[in-house]
């Protein structure tokens, strides 16, 4: 099931891109001569009264295929010109033809709001209550060693230094950072109506950097509504594009090289996000959608932020970017994209192997 969960991911994201680019040429009357989703030969077809719609053979792609793009031909028509040039995408004006450039990328953000939005709506969210109460134990934690259980009222605990704390909350009890090594804490509880006291050995945590014993507080599970889920939907939308946008520097500056993947990397999520359930799987798709469209706004000439780029260069210095040089640009930026791949895939297999 994991290709199948794999393949349906990919195609639904780039069907998402293309239809961008389609909904905003067919606003401005640009001709369309093929939406195609997936690359390869074709599996299935329909005519419109002006677009083929197609999907192919390999579930890697998709393309909107426009008059006037000089890498493609427009099937069944001799040349643009029987088309007419001012229905191709060179034909509208410099601000419309940016606008379906960019459309795509609209549409991913889109449609990971929409996604991330769903999830909220969904599943709703647990807000802690603070009071000094065991709500969880973790395994075989010192906590859970020393006999606490969950619903113990934790009366006071005593510090290795002498202190005593008296939480009213349970975010007192993280306050007071006095622990530095393993020392035993004192921990006076009321646990079934009876008091009772307990010796616990905290264990150095790495991940936190911190001593630990165990413990989490009480959380409370609210449903939320349809303006809220939006909202959260939205905030969620900004703060993983700062997160993707960071992962973007640091990329270019060299770092966390080891922390990209390729296609199997994403393959082997999407197949673990999707046996954890659905609400997991829908938002792997939000997050993926995302990072294509900050991916496709990057300023390389395949790319449609490139695109826009070199529009801008037109419409600043009033002539188009010499053939030959847009030609250079876009192989250099294929090479390296190509080039990227194999490396992120590279990373991959040596995460397989261990």
């Amino acid at each position: 099931m994991g290709i199948i969960y794999f393949i349906v991911l990919l195609s639904v994201i780039v069907f998402i891109h293309e239809l961008g680019h389609f909904l905003a040429a067919k606003a401005f009357n640009v001709y369309v001569g093929e939406f195609a989703i997936g690359m390869g030969p074709k599996l299935l077809k329909y005519q419109g009264k002006e677009t083929l719609y197609t999907i192919r053979a390999i579930p890697l792609g998709g393309f909107c295929q426009m008059a006037g793009e000089a890498e493609t031909a427009i099937e069944g028509k001799c040349d643009d010109s029987e088309i007419g040039f001012e229905r191709s995408i060179k034909g509208v004006n410099k601000l419309k033809q940016i606008i379906i450039m960019l459309a795509g990328i609209f549409m991913n953000f889109l449609f990971a709001w929409i996604l991330f939005s769903y999830v909220f709506i969904s599943t709703g969210y647990d807000q802690m209550i603070d009071i000094p109460q065991v709500g969880s134990i973790v395994e075989n934690s010192p906590a859970d060693i020393a006999g606490l259980k969950v619903n113990d009222e934790i009366i006071s605990v005593e510090y290795s230094d002498g202190t005593i704390l008296y939480p009213e909350t349970f975010t007192d009890l993280s306050k007071y950072d006095n622990i530095k090594d393993e020392d035993s804490l004192i921990y006076t509880v009321m646990s079934d109506g009876t008091s009772k006291t307990v010796n616990i050995a905290p264990k150095y945590d790495e991940v936190s950097g911190r001593f630990l014993i165990g413990i989490s507080p009480s959380y409370e599970h609210f449903k939320m509504g349809f303006i809220d889920g939006v909202k959260s939907g939205a905030s969620q939308l900004i703060y993983t594009t700062e997160l993707m946008f960071d992962a973007f520097k640091d990329l270019f500056k060299g770092k966390n090289l080891d922390q990209l993947s390729g296609p199997v990397g994403i393959y082997t999520i999407t197949k673990q996000q999707a046996e954890q359930g659905l609400d997991d799987y829908i938002w792997l798709i939000a997050v993926l959608s995302l990072n294509i469209g900050i991916f496709n706004a990057l300023p390389l000439p395949i790319l449609d932020g490139g695109r826009v780029v070199l529009v801008l260069y037109e419409v600043i210095f009033r002539r188009p970017v010499n053939q030959k040089i847009e030609q250079g640009l876009m192989v250099g930026a294929m090479v390296m994209l190509l080039g990227l791949m194999i490396f992120a895939t590279g990373q991959d297999i040596l995460r397989m192997l261990g």
